[in-house]
């Protein structure tokens, strides 16, 4: 079963095409991850799942039905959606910020019920906000404010998350802790997560399935043993990697690498070489 799928969707800005003829699949209650180089389409694609974005052509499909057909209220109910860098108003508290989460569910002039606040206060304890709950969300460091948005997602409560590069600016420790949190949260909670990310042995690492796109098109899907090899990583990013398995998880893990000045590869192509 997959959570989201399109179907030959084409992505524009104005008359220019990003994204050509893609057909993806999110599987359900696992972890994806979309990699790729710089200007691939990669944030274009997760913005038009998540109906920020229109697509020019095709069809996107949220956990089987047409997503152009259902009210914003009703997407908010089903799937919550991290951009790259979200700002909150100047001033608020974690627990204001996380409460917004409820506002889908929210009736009439929008006055949190006992259930909301309940559930706020349960997506706080869930991402271990509690000590700073009554903290500003201007006074946090980048992972702790990483935490706060995917704690308001939480107080959704949908089943799908799309996070939009949630380790951009975020040094070693902080890319941990938040990818961490996901994991946990899709193994105990059972959400299905799709993400971009840049950082190819932490995409592997914490991913079940991994999408590899270069211009616009999607070249290889599968698990990160399909997609963490060679042949792949020549076509999407033009470089020689040398793989190897990670000691610790087993997953694989690009050890070095060299760039390539040579016209890309297929998959095809650079598989009988």
């Amino acid at each position: 079963m997959n959570s989201i799928e399109t179907k030959d969707l084409d992505i524009a800005y104005d008359d220019a095409v990003i994204v050509e003829n893609l057909n993806l699949a999110i599987p359900h209650k696992k972890i994806t991850s979309i990699i790729g180089p710089n200007g691939c389409g990669k944030s274009t694609i997760l913005k038009a799942v998540g109906r920020i974005l229109k697509p020019k052509n095709g069809m996107v499909y949220l956990s089987g039905e047409d997503i152009s057909t259902l009210s914003t209220k009703e997407i908010a109910k089903k799937m919550a959606i991290l951009p790259q860098t979200p700002s909150a108003p100047s001033g608020l508290t974690v627990s204001e910020l996380v409460a917004y989460g409820r506002f889908p569910h929210q009736k009439g002039f929008g006055k949190l019920t006992a259930e909301d606040k309940k559930i706020v206060q349960w997506a706080i304890s869930v991402t271990k906000l509690m000590d700073l709950e009554h903290r500003e969300v201007d006074t946090l460091s980048g992972g702790q404010r990483q935490r706060v948005w995917i704690a308001m997602a939480l107080a959704q409560q949908t089943d799908l998350i799309l996070l939009d590069e949630p380790t951009t600016y975020l040094d070693l420790a902080h890319q941990l802790e938040v990818l961490e949190l996901l994991h946990e949260l899709n193994r105990s909670q059972e959400c299905t997560i799709a993400m971009v990310l840049h950082d190819l042995n932490l995409a592997a690492r914490f991913s079940d399935y991994m999408i590899a796109v270069r211009g616009g098109k999607m070249i290889q899907h599968g698990s990160p043993e399909d997609v963490m090899v060679p042949p792949v990583l020549k076509e999407a990013f033009s470089i020689d990697a040398e793989i190897v398995r990670d000691p610790r998880t087993g997953r694989p893990v690009c050890l070095t690498y060299d760039l390539l000045h040579t016209k890309s590869f297929s998959v095809k192509e650079a598989m009988a070489v």
